[in-house]
């Protein structure tokens, strides 16, 4: 008789652990998984761009296709992909026609406006930084996204959009001091 109450126990312990079990991995899903991205347009030195929901800045990775990422491993580590579970939600000044969403290796949502998969940096500690823009790595640059869904190139007046002109210096006042005078 001894054994029936130590068995039930032994079936009550496996249940409990079990239901633990389940609800730890249920939980650590619930986590994991990302939720819908939003967009927002920030300002700084390079203009107007895009940005996360917290204010940080988007980049595009020149070396990416609109359908998928180029960036994994380490470079995603540097640079990592902005996830979504569908696609993005975007505030004032931005399309939602242009927001969208790629499926990386793996099954994860990374959000995309204009075409071009998103991305913040690391090396932005808080809201607002632009110390990604212009940078090679990985093979490739990364600039930060215009309200157009074109990358901000200081470099390139071509089909990107151009940083803001520095201030004109002032006009000259028609007196030559040139001269000593």
């Amino acid at each position: 008789m001894k054994k029936i109450p130590l068995l039930v126990c032994i079936t009550a312990l496996a249940a409990g652990g079990s239901l633990l079990a389940l609800q730890a991995a249920t939980a650590h899903t619930a986590h994991s998984s990302a939720t819908r991205a939003t967009l927002k347009l920030g300002s700084g030195k390079p203009g107007k761009f895009l940005t996360d929901a917290k204010g940080r800045t988007l980049y595009e990775f020149e070396k990416d296709s609109s359908r998928r990422s180029a960036c994994s491993g380490a470079c995603a580590s540097n640079w990592p992909p902005l996830l979504t579970s569908g696609k993005p939600s975007v505030g004032t000044g931005l399309k939602a026609s242009k927001a969208g969403f790629i499926t990386r290796s793996g099954g994860k949502r990374q959000a995309t406006y204009g075409g071009h998969p998103l991305y913040r940096f690391t090396g932005d500690s808080k809201a607002g930084q632009t110390n990604g823009q212009d940078v090679m790595a990985f093979g490739a640059k990364w600039y930060v996204i215009a309200a157009s869904g074109r990358k901000i190139d200081p470099d390139d007046a071509g089909s990107s959009e151009k940083a803001p002109a520095p201030t004109p210096a002032p006009a000259p006042s028609g007196y030559d001091y040139s001269n000593g005078y």
